[in-house]
């Protein structure tokens, strides 16, 4: 019988699709939810209802699924790596409070945002002890150094949003620097999923470090995904704002292959750095008539097809399917576009 390659597994594992990868987990991820929902009740009576209205508006839950298919992939799922779970998750869901702060968006997921709700004093409050407050649920695992890698993590997102909100309205940004802004800001969360649930798992350094990169690529793809959302997506169909990344200066992949092509220079930049919504508008119809959507999306596939052969040391199973199954959705999603 001729030996197994990480070729043959990595083809094996691709058979399963997205829904049946959030099928493989959904009891977990069941706790999941229940258990972020729950996180209210551990904060002072006036502040519960804060928490309870940001941590209840629910959401795609990626950065969960993708530790707990790790965790599968690699062994088996324990409190430990629903607990993991929980605490990016809030992670996460402190950074969108912060992010929506930054660029004055008013909904997200289909209802007003904190900022929109309460003003930017209690929102940027509510982000900080949200925070606070997963990183202190970070302490009781008995490894410190998961503790210490969640709190890094946690570190490299809020150095990313610093840096891009220095880096505003700057026309010398490069890709060189897109590309470590969203490493940070985006992808240190996909890379300390996949790693720490592997981690937990106690697999082989190798299958760790091969995990932790597939969570890096995966996190840059979806975030330029995203990216060409806000300039070419619908707020119908997202359920948030979208258009700030222009309004608030940050120039994201689309807008920098457009400057990179030469074509309408003077009038591209006199265009960024113009405080009218006019102006926005014609950006966006410069981006979608120049090809540079397309271009972006073809790096992002690039991206996708870099993280899914981080994946060919991992012995197959329907987890690893579904670990295949999500970069497999995002490139569905790019299509869409």
């Amino acid at each position: 019988m001729p030996a197994e390659t990480s070729h043959n597994r990595s083809a094996a594992n691709e058979g399963i699709s997205f829904a049946e990868a959030f099928d493989l987990i959904n009891p977990h991820l069941y706790t999941v939810e229940e258990r972020i929902r729950a996180q209210a009740k551990a904060f002072d009576p006036a502040v519960e209802g804060y928490i309870s209205y940001i941590c209840g508006a629910g959401g795609k839950r990626l950065r969960p699924a993708l530790a707990l298919l790790a965790a599968g992939a690699t062994g088996k799922i324990t409190p430990a790596h629903v607990d993991l779970a929980v605490i990016l998750e809030l992670i996460h869901i402190a950074t969108l409070v912060h992010d929506d702060i930054i660029d004055g968006a008013e909904l997200r997921r289909d209802q007003p945002s904190a900022n929109a709700k309460w003003g930017n004093s209690i929102s940027v409050l509510l982000g900080d002890v949200l925070f606070a407050h997963a990183l202190k649920l970070s302490t009781n695992f008995s490894n410190s150094d998961i503790s210490r890698r969640i709190a890094d993590a946690a570190a490299e997102v809020c150095s990313g949003e610093i840096i891009q909100t220095q880096r505003r309205f700057d026309l010398k940004l490069t890709t060189t620097d897109y590309y470590r802004i969203i490493e940070m800001k985006t992808a240190a969360l996909f890379s300390a999923a996949c790693e720490l649930g592997a981690f937990i798992s106690e697999a082989s350094p190798t299958i760790i470090s091969g995990l932790k990169a597939y969570g890096t690529k995966l996190g840059v793809a979806y975030q330029i995904y995203d990216d060409i959302l806000d300039i070419a997506g619908s707020e119908e169909e997202t359920g948030k704002t979208l258009g700030t990344d222009l309004q608030k200066g940050k120039f994201t992949l689309p807008i920098l292959l457009l400057l990179q092509s030469g074509k309408d220079l003077g009038s591209i930049r006199d265009l960024l750095l113009k405080d009218d919504p006019s102006a926005i508008t014609e950006l966006a119809s410069m981006v979608d008539r120049s090809g540079v959507l397309e271009n972006s999306k073809r790096i992002a596939r690039t991206k996708i097809s870099e993280a899914v052969e981080h994946l060919g040391a991992i012995q197959e199973n329907r987890y690893a399917g579904g670990l295949h199954a999500i970069p497999n959705h995002l490139s569905h999603l790019l299509d869409q576009l």
